[in-house]
């Protein structure tokens, strides 16, 4: 039998113990209940794996950390997202300091304060709607440094994300090429850049078709499960409901698939679906899912990259990078049976 893994990390901890990075910070901070039965399985991974914080690893660096505020760290692709955060801190010889904002404004604010008061260096966030407003005089107040990840923003700050835009237009465009005219769209939460790139995306797919656009097949899906399955719901209900449907993101896809399954509406014989953002499990679904595949982890480490750069020289000029997606093309667009 093997003896312990040195070196391990959370996302090794999260893996073997078959539960998210955030409930291992959990655990280990202390910073929200966790059941009995799943932290004794947290328990029993870091003691396996002989877990120990990074940041004492490298000596120069001891005591040193990064701050990440994101909200749904339980969320498959967020997860991921802070895989690649945490490797690329750890490489760098800092711990990770994680908060959950909720997509609340105001508890990412605190969020926010919260990791400053614990004495990190430099802070990642994926802003929440109106985060201008209350979390980034925090972020000036104390000149902290810091890069946003996947969601953007016109503020004058070093920044990494998808190409959501390109990505979404051509998700919709093969939707178009397989000969669906009525296309539902999920969108996500208002006020985030990434909702209305992938808006733009839709939209662009059409003109660039010669398509008109019902309004009515545009949906506020808010990014969740919840709304997604009111969504669709909705559109079932239409006069003239879609023969397809452009999922905005993950969450809102297990949300359209749920009310799918209550209509008995088969995919794609009697809908076709498409999403943004894939899913670990997506090619095990049936149908497998055709999804829009983010650099979720080389996005994560980018941005520390990009704000170990800022640690190096503040006065640096600002980067805005777009990492591109790609689609995977599976079942559930129905491109290898006739058009709908």
């Amino acid at each position: 039998m093997a003896g312990p893994r040195r070196g391990a990390r959370l996302v090794d901890v999260a893996k073997l113990a078959e539960v998210s990075i955030s409930t291992v910070s959990h655990v280990l901070n202390g910073t929200r209940y966790v059941a009995p039965e799943t932290r004794e399985r947290v328990r029993n991974a870091l003691e396996a794996l002989d877990y120990a914080p990074p940041a004492p690893m490298v000596s120069k660096r001891s005591g040193r950390a990064l701050g990440l505020a994101i909200t749904g760290a339980s969320n498959p692709y967020f997860g991921d997202l802070i895989a690649g955060v945490e490797s690329e801190a750890s490489r760098a010889g800092f711990a990770l300091l994680l908060c959950d904002t909720h997509d609340d404004t105001q508890l990412e604010a605190s969020a926010v304060a919260t990791l400053l008061a614990h004495n990190v260096e430099a802070v990642i966030i994926a802003p929440t709607p109106g985060w201008k407003e209350t979390t980034l005089p925090v972020l000036r107040k104390h000149e902290t440094p810091f890069v946003l990840v996947d969601r953007m923003s016109d503020v004058r700050a070093d920044q990494v994300g998808t190409e959501n835009e390109s990505v979404a237009a051509a998700l919709v465009d093969h939707l178009i090429e397989i000969g669906h005219r009525r296309i539902g769209m999920l969108a996500g939460l208002a006020g985030l850049s990434t909702t209305d790139e992938r808006r733009q995306g839709y939209r662009r797919a059409h003109e660039a078709a010669g398509v008109p656009i019902d309004e009515e097949l545009v949906v506020d899906a808010h990014s969740t499960v919840a709304g997604g399955r009111a969504g669709v719901l909705s559109l079932l209900h239409q006069p003239e409901p879609p023969t397809a449907i452009f999922c905005g993101n993950n969450a809102m896809t297990i949300g359209a698939l749920l009310a799918l399954k209550e209509t008995r509406r088969r995919i794609p014989e009697d809908i076709a679906l498409v999403t943004f953002d894939d899913f670990e499990w997506a090619s095990a679904m049936s149908p497998a899912l055709t999804a829009a595949a983010q650099p979720f982890h080389a996005m994560g480490a980018r941005a520390v990259q990009l704000l170990l750069r800022r640690l190096a020289d503040p006065f640096a000029p600002r980067r805005i990078e777009r990492l591109p997606a790609e689609i995977e093309h599976r079942e559930s667009c129905g491109c290898q049976r006739p058009p709908a």
